[in-house]
């Protein structure tokens, strides 16, 4: 086992106080501190400082040994890489809109943009790599999303409760047709509006949505939201497009799984997030960067999926240790919780690549060839594939929480 020390990204969106607070640093940070990643990302993999004193990066370590450590099945089903990035978010204000392609489509947009020499680095890039970003979010605290399009009845609820001039044609457009094709069709019209027509009626949206909450009507969540997201980006089709999609609040333990074509925007709040290790995103507003239209539409899943809430269940009957399932093959969560006085021990096996993360309390982690190693909040520890399992048990006695990522299937 290796204690790992993680790279912080200073996202503009990020809070200047969840992650220094979790990492024992002063509070307020100077610039907002938005993710902390764990794993081999090559953008910022996590760094080991062995007992001599060197330091090698995550990733330098499982370039040098895949097999070792990450498991013969897991090096070969992912091309000796670590499928998995497990990262803590810290959201002050909104991210921008996306979703994330399939397997499939990744490869081949992959291919597309090699063929036409677009570089990999470059701003205009949609696939920088060719594979899947399915993610999970685990909420640490309450924890606001807006994830998937809405039925489409309820959509038109919705938008008739809301109802002005400007809207009405687009509100009857998705009612003649309250199905996946409908929703296609007033996204693509939404988000491709000339600015002029655009800027005509988001004022007229926003002004709807003040006297829906004035009226204290049935959506005023959702028009708290739109309002939000107007207020910071004024002209942007993306705030239309909000008015299409679930809105989510988790709390502390709740998670959301994002599947391959699912349209997301998180809004606030702090959470652990398991991801498979890519850069794909295909973005559809609020943000200054790329935005790409058409290949967005070629990715979107407008088939209204269930959107649950998982809470994780135990992996066998009367477990500590709960899992977050999904149908990700990259990677896997899972978390363990001890209250004041527990002091149960909790053995923790696997044949791939392990990282444990502690977000309360203390654990001491009992090697087989060593003693205990103590896990403090917010540090967290790789275990290689070829380690001996480990014991985890809380330290002195207070509430403790674990969370562990490993690739599916290990």
């Amino acid at each position: 086992m290796e204690l790992l020390r993680n790279a912080v990204r200073p996202y503009a969106w990020g809070s200047r106080t969840i992650i220094p607070e979790l990492l024992g640093r002063p509070v307020p940070a100077p610039h907002p501190e938005a993710e902390l990643w764990m794993g081999a990302h090559p953008g910022d993999p996590s760094r080991i400082t062995r007992a001599d004193g060197t330091e090698r990066t995550l990733l330098e370590i499982v370039d040098a040994d895949p097999v070792g450590q990450l498991g013969a099945r897991c090096a070969e089903q992912w091309g000796n890489r670590l499928p998995f990035l497990l990262k803590i978010l810290a959201i002050e204000e909104p991210l921008s809109m996306q979703a994330h392609p399939s397997a499939a489509q990744a490869a081949e947009g992959f291919r597309r943009e090699e063929a036409a020499g677009i570089a990999r680095g470059a701003a205009n890039r949609n696939y920088p790599d060719p594979t899947a970003k399915p993610e999970l979010v685990c909420a640490l605290t309450e924890f606001h999303a807006l994830a998937g399009f809405r039925d489409p009845a309820r959509t038109v609820e919705f938008l008739r409760e809301i109802d002005t001039p400007g809207l009405t044609r687009y509100t009857e457009l998705l009612a003649a047709q309250p199905d996946a094709d409908g929703l296609r069709a007033l996204f693509t019209t939404w988000i491709t509006l000339p600015q002029r027509t655009l800027d005509a009626l988001l004022p007229e949206v926003l002004d709807a949505c003040v006297l829906h909450l004035k009226n204290h009507g049935r959506f005023d969540v959702e028009c708290r939201t739109v309002l939000e997201l107007g207020e910071a980006h004024p002209h942007d089709a993306a705030v239309l497009a909000a008015l299409l999609l679930n809105r989510m609040t988790l709390h502390a333990g709740d998670a959301l799984f994002l599947p391959a074509g699912n349209l997301h925007l998180y809004l606030h709040g702090a959470a652990v997030e398991i991801l498979a290790n890519s850069d794909n995103i295909l973005r559809g507003g609020l943000t200054p960067k790329h935005v790409d239209v058409p290949e967005l539409l070629r990715v979107l899943d407008f088939g209204c999926p269930d959107m649950p809430v998982l809470r994780g269940g135990p992996i066998a009957p009367g477990e500590r240790l709960v899992v977050y399932r999904t149908e990700a093959a990259e990677f896997e969560l899972s978390s363990a919780y001890w209250a004041a006085g527990e002091d149960e021990e909790l053995e923790l096996g696997c044949s791939g690549p392990q990282i444990l993360l502690c977000v309360e309390g203390a654990l001491d982690v009992v090697c087989p060839d060593g003693g205990p190693a103590r896990l403090r909040r917010g540090e967290s520890a790789w275990l290689a594939a070829d380690d001996p399992a480990v014991t985890v048990r809380p330290a002195d006695g207070a509430p403790a929480r674990l969370y562990r990522a490993t690739a599916g299937g290990c």
